[in-house]
């Protein structure tokens, strides 16, 4: 029996609810068919690292053999639920046992399969809710038929679940806002980017340059700064670009939000915010796509090695955050990047896939996917690292994640 760490490759898709706030998160979880899993072991692992604020994980094994093993095992716990495929109910007759001593242990179980099959009632019975997905004629009908009515299509759309697969902005108001899902699973953020695209919506975020101007009005130190910052991409590198301005006039390249926020001072600074915050952006849909590009830049700057400078840290971190910039300003990301006096090994990871931080970011990308076990493992063998560190840093970052919402 293998350490669990050293064998599963995991990843992660966030869950968001009907404010577009961090409901939980799914856990995707690979294993190797000739390797076993310490079950008992990743299960204690997860109960010490994780904090009481953290979100709830949906726990998402991506072989039948490791639900099995899940299913075996686990007991009844706040932070965690179990997925089950629909898919693999039908075809493996040893699976319901399985699934029916868990739920009767109780575990939190959730099946996930398509809208346009759903389990016999004895079956949905054993579930606390589930993972649905809609059929691509079924989304047609839902965003044709009138709020809570059933589609033309005969299938009424069920409330309270989680669902996943949605595409479109338009859907997402239906299923969280008219439905109320529980959580959606992942976030339209091509279509959500796309419909706000050319109007004054795509800018920094209220909140963030409100909060900003607090601080500076609070006298706060720098970290407080660099911080609020980090957390819209769009406002890190407006107030990058403005640093490095003629206006501005700056003596050296600015490649640094530090650097920025000690040539700007207080004063200017507070007067570019003033002129900011009119136009700022209060787009309810654009948080979890800002909250996405975060998650990205946080990950990427604890893959890489322990003893880097603070300083160095942050500029991975700014490569992270970066290496979104192409969706948000629909440009190329090369021009994006190039407006900017970065370090070179900014846009060789973002833009060639090479240099120092490569691996860490090519890292913390697939471990956004579901199917990025084997990328994973590649990313691994070039680089020589470990995986095990790799597991430890993933959920000690989402530990550290803060959501208070209990539905799902």
């Amino acid at each position: 029996m293998q350490y669990a760490l050293n064998v599963l490759v995991m990843g992660y898709r966030p869950l968001w609810n009907a404010q577009r706030q961090l409901s939980g998160v799914q856990l995707f979880l690979h294993d190797s068919s000739d390797e076993p899993v310490d079950i008992p072991h990743l299960l204690r692992l997860l109960r010490e690292t994780w904090a009481p604020t953290a979100p709830r994980l949906l726990l998402s094994p991506q072989s039948p053999a490791l639900l099995k093993a899940l299913l075996a095992t686990m007991q009844p716990q706040p932070i965690w639920a179990l997925e089950v495929r629909g898919s693999w109910l039908q075809w493996d007759a040893s699976l319901p046992a399985y699934v029916q001593h868990a739920s009767r242990r109780g575990v939190r179980l959730v099946w996930r399969g398509s809208l346009a099959h759903l389990p016999a009632p004895e079956v949905a019975q054993l579930f606390s809710t589930s993972l649905l997905r809609l059929e691509p004629e079924d989304a047609i009908c839902l965003l044709q038929s009138p709020p809570g009515q059933a589609t033309p299509c005969g299938r009424p759309l069920l409330q309270g679940q989680i669902y996943e697969d949605v595409h479109s902005q338009a859907l997402t108001s239906s299923y969280l806002d008219q439905y109320q899902a529980s959580a959606l699973a992942g976030w339209p953020d091509e279509d959500v980017l796309y419909n706000l695209r050319g109007s004054k919506s795509l800018q920094p975020s209220y909140e963030h340059v409100l909060r900003l101007m607090k601080a500076v009005d609070a006298d706060q130190p720098l970290d407080t700064f660099e911080d609020i910052l980090s957390e819209d991409a769009l406002l890190a590198y407006r107030l990058m670009l403005y640093a490095n301005s003629p206006a501005m006039g700056p003596r050296h390249p600015i490649d640094s939000l530090r650097r920025a926020l000690v040539m700007l001072g207080y004063g200017p600074l507070q007067k570019w915010l003033g002129n900011l915050l009119t136009h700022a952006c209060e787009e309810p849909d654009l948080q979890p796509v800002r909250h996405g590009m975060v998650m990205r830049a946080q990950l990427t700057s604890l893959l890489v090695d322990a003893g880097v400078s603070q300083e160095l840290r942050s500029e991975v971190y700014l490569c992270g955050l970066f290496s979104r910039l192409d969706e948000i300003l629909d440009e190329p990301l090369e021009h994006s990047l190039e407006r900017l006096p970065l370090s070179e090994r900014i846009p060789d990871a973002a833009l060639r896939q090479e240099g120092p931080y490569a691996a860490c970011l090519q890292l913390a990308i697939a471990l956004e996917r579901e199917e990025g076990d084997e990328a994973v493992r590649d990313i691994c063998t070039q680089y020589q690292l470990s995986l095990e560190s790799i597991n430890r840093t993933l959920l000690r970052l989402i530990s550290s994640w803060h959501s208070q919402d209990p539905r799902w």
